[in-house]
């Protein structure tokens, strides 16, 4: 059973930083694509960068040259460093995995996900 879980989500000012973490609980599981997304109250779920395990990587407009995604293979965790955070960031933030041979920065492509962590930035 395929968990994954998030943490390092908070309040930050505009303008701060806060960096995301998620664990894959299942070290037999080796993702071919990981990804995060957020969810603001209201919205569709929105793709934000997504990165291959051989290191191809994928943002969203909305935070390109903002957000950093980083994966460690060996410990099988997922990174997100946000810099220069808008209130319009302000969101539930999820990590995303698949094992299909694919990565797009789409939630379809997707089959296991996080419960979320909560990012506001005011």
């Amino acid at each position: 059973h395929v968990q994954l879980v998030e943490s390092g989500g908070g309040s930050v000012h505009v303008g701060g930083s806060l960096k995301l973490s998620c664990t894959v609980s299942d070290f037999t599981f080796m993702p071919y694509c990981m990804g995060w997304f957020r969810q603001a109250p209201g919205k569709e779920r929105e793709g934000l960068a997504a990165l291959s395990v051989g290191g191809a990587s994928l943002y969203a407009n909305s935070v390109v040259g903002r957000f950093t995604i980083s994966r460690d293979n060996a410990k099988l965790t997922l990174s997100l460093q946000m810099n220069s955070l808008k209130p319009e960031d302000t969101a539930m933030y999820y990590c995303a995995a698949n094992s299909i041979a694919r990565c797009e920065v789409n939630p379809p492509y997707f089959g296991y996900w996080g419960q979320g962590t909560q990012v506001t930035v005011s």
